[in-house]
């Protein structure tokens, strides 16, 4: 068996590429110890390699920033089998502004818009932390703007089995798999830009059944598939911040906790068969760049 896998930060992008690619190197082991022969981008010409290695696969998974994610996956969709997100909901978790409204139609709580004084600014196609800060200063063009909520910064990690898309014959039914709640590490610059320095896997956190409800609330409302990780701040009520439909740095954390192969996993929720739970031994700590340290 053959998988494709391809991280666009990798070739494409200096600052994102350690973090993008130690999600990589997690992936692909996990498939390799599976039995799968791996096969990646072997140039920065994502697109076109894309059309030249995908189509001899059996599977396939891209990694992109959010607001590429649903051309690369939509292009991989038509060459081979997905086991990410769909790319239609992708799209649509891609608009960070879009994507707040829907969970809000939804009951489920996002941060208000912003009043006077301090608020976050966020890109509407924006990918991760990247270019959100804490300001008083208006929204330019391209960003919106939401209250800062306070709070403990927790990530919700799960893979979704297929629920609707090119694929839909396999659709089962089943809920989300848990895999872990993660406690996020963000620091606020001087600047006041928020920075992402990465984690600690599994955490058992108050009102964690709540929490991962409201995640699988979540992930179901924008209709994920496959591997999504679904930012949380746990204040006065848990307020959904971003939803990322694709694998995330907790992963890194994930894999060196898990008995299961996140492969196999992956797989099998494409299939609409994802087990019903996961085991996790130990807790570590993981910073951006793939590091980890077992506490």
């Amino acid at each position: 068996m053959k998988v494709f896998l391809a991280e666009y930060s990798v070739c494409n992008d200096p600052e994102l590429a350690p973090e993008g690619a130690a999600m990589l190197a997690a992936i692909r082991g996990s498939f390799e110890k599976c039995g799968y022969d791996v096969v990646t981008p072997e140039s920065p010409d994502f697109e076109g390699e894309i059309r030249r290695l995908a189509p001899g696969c059996d599977a396939g998974l891209v990694i992109a920033p959010d607001h590429l994610l649903f051309r690369y996956t939509h292009l991989l969709e038509g060459l081979t089998h997905n086991v990410g997100c769909g790319s239609m909901n992708a799209a649509v978790c891609a608009n960070k502004q879009r994507t707040a409204d829907i969970l809000a139609r939804n009951g489920i709580a996002v941060p208000p818009a912003a009043g006077e004084g301090r608020r976050v600014v966020k890109p509407i196609t924006g990918c991760g932390a990247l270019g959100v800060r804490l300001t008083e200063e208006e929204p330019g063009a391209g960003e919106f703007a939401q209250a800062y909520v306070e709070g403990g910064a927790l990530s919700v990690s799960l893979v979704g089995s297929r629920v609707t898309g090119n694929v839909c014959e396999f659709y089962s039914g089943a809920p989300p798999l848990l895999l872990a709640v993660n406690r996020q590490e963000i620091a606020v610059a001087d600047d006041g830009r928020f920075l992402y320095l990465g984690g600690e896997t599994p955490v058992h956190p108050d009102r964690e059944d709540e929490i991962v409800e409201v995640a699988v609330r979540t992930m179901n409302a924008l209709g994920c598939q496959g591997y999504a990780g679904i930012d949380v701040v746990v204040g006065d009520e848990i307020y959904v911040v971003d939803v990322n439909p694709r694998p995330t740095t907790s992963l890194v954390g994930i894999a060196a906790v898990m008995e299961e192969e996140i492969a196999d996993i992956l797989v099998a929720a494409s299939h609409g068969e994802a087990p019903a739970e996961v085991h996790l031994s130990g807790r570590v700590r993981f910073d951006k760049d793939g590091g980890i340290c077992r506490l």
